[in-house]
């Protein structure tokens, strides 16, 4: 019985180390459902975005206020779960606090942790009262009803539950260490529990270290949960935020890539030999599709980007179409990408690895033609995402099949190229008139 415990610590890291793993193979399944596209270019430059926009936070100083109070969790929660290690080692081993032999170095860490968590509670704290009591606008949009209102605030309560079983754990060790408990070794600096230690007073010794236990066992358990939460929550980013920085698109904002199968379709037609019904009668399938319709259609760096939005709703607020009330907002446009996505992956799931056309698409199942017609491709959600996110990505694909394959575009749209075909230019005048504004000047 005396192993008893370290058993089930071993199971406990064996189950959710399993689970996360498991996890983490569906989502790189599910990513990889996007087409292929080329980002291995120019990896100093992607090195740089990454060490500067994810680690660095350089696109959350915007806003000064969330950015601090974003540093603090991010900083805290990271550093924190660095003791993991010793909490690991202490509970497959039955040691205490394992790394005392550092010294007055492993004073300073445990010290440092400690106001660290203080802050992340801080932090969620003044997160949770401007999301439910002060309501900011961008926190509380329609997207967000349900479970996105449901999951920030999950996340919120989860870290600060985490945060206080690790306090309370450290103020019971010190209560216990400071009164020569045996087992309780002298070891760690704590600024911050040590005022705790008076809650204990009227304890006996039995108690305090059963609570102890309690609080160590269940910030262990959290941080197995929270890890295995992460895959259906917003709080991805916290992993995906790295790759999704160092995968960003590098060229200038408003640069469009040419379609490789239009590319391909005019070749064809500029080959008086070429045979357009080759392909399929060789068996090589239906001719590409231009644009997206679904999510398939989209490149893996545009899954990739659904699946690390924070769902901050930053783009959203600083649209230009969503500030005059059109319908259009960039977050709900990466949160509904996500959402079919998890559809797609559930049907793979359900039907053996195989996708079975369920009669939806993204596109006017989840995603509506007024929605995509109303950006104007300003490119300011792109500019504010704090991950380099980029939402007008997917809206301008999901235009090219709208155009390209539906002759879906709006009458204006049909007008301005109309006028191009016949005119050479967006206005409808007589070709001859074309340089009369030289002659004016």
């Amino acid at each position: 019985m005396q192993y008893l415990g370290q058993i089930l610590f071993l199971l406990l890291l064996i189950v959710g180390f399993g689970f996360f793993i498991k996890n983490l193979k569906k989502l790189r399944r599910n990513i990889l459902l996007g087409r292929p596209v080329d980002r291995s270019d120019n990896p100093k430059a992607r090195l740089r975005n990454m060490i500067r926009v994810a680690f660095g936070q350089a696109k959350m100083g915007k806003r000064p206020i969330p950015a601090i109070l974003h540093l603090f969790v991010y900083v805290g929660f990271i550093i924190i779960n660095i003791e993991m290690l010793e909490i690991i080692i202490d509970g497959l081993f039955g040691t205490h606090r394992i790394f005392n032999f550092l010294g007055v170095i492993y004073d300073i860490l445990i010290g440092v942790f400690e106001v660290l968590a203080l802050l992340v509670i801080v932090g969620v704290v003044v997160f949770w009262i401007r999301r439910n009591i002060l309501k900011l606008k961008r926190l509380n949009q329609n997207e967000l009803e349900g479970w996105g209102k449901r999951d920030a605030n999950n996340i919120i309560y989860i870290e600060c539950i985490l945060m206080c079983l690790f306090l309370v754990m450290n103020a019971a060790d010190y209560y216990l260490q400071i009164n020569g408990v045996q087992g309780y070794t002298a070891a760690g600096s704590f600024p911050v529990s040590k005022f705790l230690t008076p809650i204990f007073a009227s304890m006996d010794f039995s108690t305090v270290a059963i609570i102890e236990r309690v609080c160590w066992w269940g910030h262990i358990i959290g941080v197995m949960l929270f890890m295995n939460y992460l895959y259906y929550s917003k709080h991805l980013h916290i992993i995906l935020a790295f790759p999704n920085t160092y995968y960003a698109n590098l060229q200038p904002l408003g640069e469009f890539d040419n379609l490789a199968s239009v590319k391909k379709e005019v070749q064809l037609m500029m080959d008086p030999n070429a045979d357009p019904y080759a392909a399929t009668e060789q068996g090589e399938g239906e001719p590409e599709k231009f644009g997206a319709q679904d999510v398939t259609d989209l490149n893996w760096v545009q899954l990739l980007n659904a699946y690390s939005c924070t769902e901050c709703g930053r783009c959203t607020s600083v649209c230009p179409q969503n500030m005059t009330g059109k319908k259009l907002s960039p977050r709900k446009i990466m949160m509904d990408t996500r959402d079919r996505l998890e559809q797609v992956s559930q049907n793979i799931d359900d039907n053996k690895g195989v996708f079975i056309p369920d009669g939806k698409t993204l596109l006017n199942d989840f995603i509506t033609p007024e929605e995509l017609w109303a950006c104007n491709t300003c490119n300011a959600c792109v500019e504010e995402c704090p991950i380099d996110i980029s939402p007008l990505s997917i809206i301008m694909d999901m235009r090219r099949f709208l155009v390209m394959e539906q002759s879906a575009a709006p009458i204006e749209l049909n007008n301005m190229m109309q006028n191009v075909e016949n005119n050479g230019a967006p206005w409808q005048y007589n070709q001859q008139d074309r340089l009369n504004w030289r002659d004016e000047n």
